[in-house]
């Protein structure tokens, strides 16, 4: 069942691709007068060219969006949740909707013992770029306590959690991560969907490639995965 699933979604890549998925967009305006308040980084340029999400002033909240990440390793298919995140989701499915995610490699993976994620997000691979604008946080309000945890401070964001990477507070751009086991973080990081299982069964790969070697760390813990994960399509 699962063979006959990732042919298929194989097959949708294809033709996509065939068709040209892209869209390159205008450069964005200084801000969105909306209530998620997308603001444009002239510090911080877009790593591609693209607009600022539209902002409207009812942001859908209700239901959910399926977005495929289409990787050289298998299909990632998510789960986006509006209700816990709408400008979360409407920004991410703005930057899949004009191909920003097309053709960029996850360039970080994390195996730590209490942070086992992938990162994904950025066009120049480096953990640098981004949108050219950033957004206000949507921070989780449900997440359970970290046993580990004597100060009662951080959370678990359990396996197959989808959440935005950031710099600091309302800094979320592009970059994002998928939960690949149980971690422990500071509630600080928006989450916003979840991971299928099909995505998961490829995340698992990745996970078990364990993170490139270099020359100063032949076992590191922290950086990119020795299986290089190019998203070829999302959409």
């Amino acid at each position: 069942m699962e063979d006959s699933v990732v042919r298929s979604l194989v097959a949708l890549v294809v033709l996509a691709a065939a068709v040209g998925i892209t869209a390159a967009a205008p450069a964005a305006a200084a801000s969105a007068p909306g209530p998620c308040g997308y603001t444009a980084t002239p510090e911080d340029p877009p790593a591609r060219p693209v607009s600022l999400p539209p902002d409207p002033r009812h942001t859908p909240d209700r239901g959910t969006v399926t977005v495929t990440l289409f990787t050289n390793l298998g299909p990632i298919p998510l789960t986006l949740d509006r209700a816990e995140a709408p400008c979360t989701v409407q920004s991410f499915l703005h930057l899949t909707r004009h191909g920003f995610y097309n053709r960029t490699v996850c360039h970080r993976l994390t195996t730590y013992p209490t942070l086992k994620v992938l990162q994904c997000g950025d066009p120049t691979g480096t953990g640098e770029g981004g949108p050219g604008y950033r957004y206000k946080d949507e921070l989780p309000t449900n997440l359970p306590p970290a046993p580990t945890d004597p100060t009662g401070v951080r959370r678990i964001y359990g396996r197959g959690l989808l959440a935005m990477a950031n710099a600091g507070p309302d800094t979320n751009g592009s970059q994002f991560f998928l939960v690949f086991a149980d971690s422990v973080l500071r509630p600080n990081y928006t989450v916003f969907g979840s991971v299928r299982p099909l995505g998961l069964h490829t995340l698992d790969y990745i996970a078990a490639g364990g993170v490139a070697p270099t020359a100063d760390d032949p076992a590191p813990v922290d950086g990119a995965p020795a299986r290089r994960t190019e998203i070829i399509l999302a959409f």
